[in-house]
């Protein structure tokens, strides 16, 4: 799937329009719902919802890779950042296989330099991880769901009032859409000055087997030599045979990273956190 970078609209009141918003741990995000019954009346480009839909699968392999919802592995990952206080001040981070957008939003608020978004399917980037990114940094006065409603229990899951943007959010942040190995030449052979991450977040992103190989090339190519990967991954991915310890092994096999698991969660099907980082 042919790599794309996405525009951040100057009109920020337009990412926003229609949208209703959730939040979790302090975040706020988009409610899906609303989302995919607005793509099926008004069918998204690449048609991913419907797709989606009448599939009843939320992984279509090349067509849609499951971008629309937000994935357990995603709140492991984000409550390890927050415990190992992994620090992200005026660093260079990518959130690979983005969806929701939810990691590099915690970057952005831990003032990282630069907070990079990328994930299969352009819809995603549009109609979720955007407006995700934009609700998530704007003023406060201007937050779904601030002033009088905040006092009292109702969730916040109001539209949005007018956007004031935080000063210079945007210039830190670019958004991209494609298979991993396109995005990554796309960033490597751009006339825009790039610098190589410090750190790479992903969350689910192993469960197909197929696709280990253009994952671990795209990491060994974008990150810096200094930095660290972490991801958040389950045990097993029954259906399609993936895995942290299988891909644990493929990366060992490799012998460009060295990997360590920070974290085992063991309730219901054992989850992990791995991070890597090169030899």
């Amino acid at each position: 799937k042919a790599a794309k970078e996405h525009n951040i609209p100057e009109d920020l009141n337009k990412v926003l329009e229609n949208k209703v918003m959730e939040t979790v741990s302090d975040l706020y995000y988009v409610k899906m719902s609303v989302v995919e019954n607005m793509c099926l009346g008004d069918a998204d480009e690449e048609g991913i919802v419907s797709k989606s839909v009448s599939s009843h699968s939320d992984l279509i392999p090349g067509v849609y890779e499951g971008g629309l919802k937000i994935w357990e592995c995603t709140f492991d990952l984000m409550d390890y950042l927050s415990e190992a206080e992994i620090q992200f001040t005026n660093k260079t981070v990518l959130d690979l296989g983005c969806g929701a957008g939810l990691l590099g939003i915690l970057a952005l608020r831990g003032k990282a330099k630069k907070v990079h978004f990328q994930d299969y399917n352009s819809t995603v980037i549009d109609k979720i991880t955007l407006p995700n990114v934009v609700a998530n940094c704007i003023n406060e006065g201007s937050r779904p769901g601030s002033g009088d409603d905040r006092k009292t229990s109702q969730p916040p899951s109001k539209r949005p009032k007018k956007v004031e943007c935080l000063p210079d959010v945007f210039t830190k942040c670019r958004f991209f859409s494609g298979e991993w190995s396109a995005v990554s030449q796309l960033l490597l052979s751009s006339n825009k000055p790039f610098s190589k991450y410090d750190i790479i977040l992903t969350s689910e992103t192993i469960y197909n087997p197929d696709n280990y190989s253009a994952l671990h090339d795209t990491l060994a190519q974008l990150l810096d030599k200094k930095g660290h990967v972490y991801l958040a991954s389950k045990v097993h991915y029954f259906g399609v045979g993936g895995g942290i310890y299988l891909f644990k092994k493929f990366i060992e096999n490799r012998q460009v990273f060295r990997t360590s698991m920070v974290k085992t969660l063991d309730k219901g099907l054992q989850r992990c956190i791995m991070e890597m980082a090169f030899k």
